[in-house]
């Protein structure tokens, strides 16, 4: 005889564990926080093709002229800021030929670790630490004139540009990175790790903690640890996250992010 057993019917009588608590005698705590975070930032005025067109327009730029006239003078200046910030901070710039071909944060760990003795004493000591150069896709716009309706409009495709990876150590976010792209409508994206965040915070605190690659494996207090991670969810913290983005796109960018 052929019997239809649900979902329902197998759990009956059957209580379901969480791990957590079947392996409660392996485990020394739990702890809940962010991991890697990508905070990105566009400009309003230029972040789509009507906004752009009416920007031009304010500038008294034909749209035919929006590459020449607009695009390419914040490009070399993107290209010159970040020449004059490698320079300054004593980091050459690496060309990359595919973005894909190399693990960007094992570049800069090796970066950081044939570092003086004296600096590598102070691994969080802030700073940039590394430039990557690469040529991605990004997304542009193309001036286009319609001759059945006699208008001109920008119209959105797709292009490749060069883009900036700015590698630098933040006093409260440890190693972060910005991507630049040098091409409108420039589209910034900031990224954190949140548990080099938390590391930052134990030990502010004076909580000793073991931090293997990215995993916490030993923490001194948990209960407290977990109040500390939990702080790091609230809107002031996102605030705070989004501030720090916002200091870095202005340092590595003040092209995009002038008015």
């Amino acid at each position: 005889m052929e019997r239809n057993l649900s979902v329902s019917n197998l759990r009956e009588g059957v209580t379901m564990k969480l791990l957590t608590e079947r392996y409660a005698h392996q485990i020394a705590g739990t702890l809940s926080c962010f991991d890697r975070l990508v905070i990105t930032g566009t400009l309003p005025d230029i972040c789509h093709k009507d906004a752009l067109a009416k920007h031009l327009s304010g500038r008294g730029i034909r749209l035919f002229d929006y590459a020449k006239g607009f695009a390419e003078p914040l490009r070399d200046e993107i290209r010159a800021n970040a020449q004059r910030l490698a320079q300054d901070a004593g980091v050459e710039i690496e060309y990359l030929r595919s973005a894909h071909g190399i693990r960007k944060e094992n570049r800069v760990q090796e970066i950081l670790a044939a570092r003086p003795a004296a600096e590598r004493n102070q691994p969080g000591q802030p700073g940039l630490v590394h430039v990557f150069a690469a040529l991605e896709p990004c997304t542009a716009f193309k001036p286009w004139h319609d001759k059945a309706s006699h208008k001109t409009y920008l119209r959105v495709t797709s292009g490749k540009c060069l883009h900036y990876y700015f590698y630098f150590i933040d006093p409260k976010y440890g190693l972060c990175y910005l991507r630049v792209p040098t091409w409108c409508p420039f589209r910034l994206q900031f990224y954190f790790n949140g548990h080099n965040r938390l590391a930052t915070a134990l030990d502010k605190a004076g909580i000793h903690y073991q931090l293997v690659d990215n995993a916490f494996v030993a923490i001194d207090d948990f209960d407290k640890a977990q109040k500390l991670g939990r702080a790091r969810t609230s809107r002031r913290h996102h605030r705070a996250q989004t501030s720090a983005a916002l200091r870095a796109a202005q340092l590595a960018s003040p092209a995009t992010c002038a008015s």
